[in-house]
Parts: structure tokens; sequence; C-alpha cells
């Protein structure tokens, strides 16, 4: 029998409940279901909304600041993009990026997209990149040896932090 180590994270039970009590209703994606599910801004961590796109906290971050910007319209591939979605994506990409850094100060900042289940998209039907706030030694030994993240933040902290440091 292997030995099982515990982290208590508390904080993270408003989160599990709540998406535990979610019905999947088969319609669209998880983005999608959280936009249409009628819940505030703050209670979806959704921290910026533009004409085509928004901005999201990841419920899962690699770290804390860890962010995902979409198109409202759900679409998987890049080349399915209409023009204007593909400008003001990137452009709410830039914007993620300035935030992430002035909410944060990171060493570094990862800005990517897994296309396709294959590459690693756990939503791979509704195109989202990823922008993750990275600093020197941030990687411990949690993830290595105990296969755990430790955060030290609440998604909630993160949403306004982002949300103030937005640029206009």
């Amino acid at each position: 029998m292997s030995h099982l180590d515990r982290i208590w994270n508390g904080w993270r039970n408003e989160y599990v409940v709540d998406a535990g009590s979610r019905p999947d209703t088969g319609e669209g994606s998880l983005f999608t279901q959280i936009l249409q599910s009628g819940l505030s801004d703050d209670e979806t961590n959704i921290v910026h909304r533009a004409a085509l796109t928004f901005a999201l906290l990841n419920a899962f971050p690699y770290t804390p600041g860890h962010l995902m910007v979409l198109p409202f319209r759900e679409v998987g591939n890049l080349e399915d993009l209409t023009p204007d979605e593909h400008s003001e994506l990137w452009s709410t990409v830039t914007q993620a990026v300035r935030a992430v850094k002035t909410a944060y100060s990171p060493g570094g900042v990862n800005v990517g997209i897994n296309l396709g289940r294959p590459a690693g998209g756990s939503v791979s039907d509704h195109l989202h990149v990823h922008v993750v706030p990275r600093w020197s030694g941030d990687s411990n030994f949690m993830t290595a040896i105990a296969e755990a993240r430790t955060l030290p933040e609440a998604l909630s902290q993160s949403a306004k932090k982002l949300r103030a440091a937005w640029p206009s």
C-alpha cells in the first residue's frame, strides 16, 4: 500500500463545492457554460471583458495570477477566428501580460496555447491562451516529488489584484 500525503488548502473547498454543484448542461464548452451561468464576474473569476474576448483566471493555476484569454465565440482553432476576434484576442493577451507583470512582478511570463487534445488542450473546443507569471525557482519539490502544487493565495484575491492592475 502506498503512502498518500495530504496538503490542506481549505480555501479550495469553496471552489470544489461550487464546481460540483454546477450542472453540466452539455450546452457548449465549460467556458461557454461559465459565460451563460448568470453568475457575476466576481463569482466566476472573470477578470476582464472586451467586445469579443474575455480574461478568466484558471481554476487550477500553475501559479497565482494564471489567466486564460478567450474569444466569447466557441472556436477550437486559431484559423477559425474572424480577423476582429484575432486582433482583439492578441490585444487582450498583451493587456493580460501587462496586468500580470504589474500585479505580480514576475521574472518572466509564459504565454501559450494548446491546440487540440493531443497537444494538451483540456478544453480543446474553445481556444484559450494561457498567461502564466513565472519566477526563477518557482518550481519546488512539491511538484516533482508529491505531484502537488502549493498556491499562496485564493483565486478571488488573484482576481482582485489583476482587475486593479488591468491596463485601461
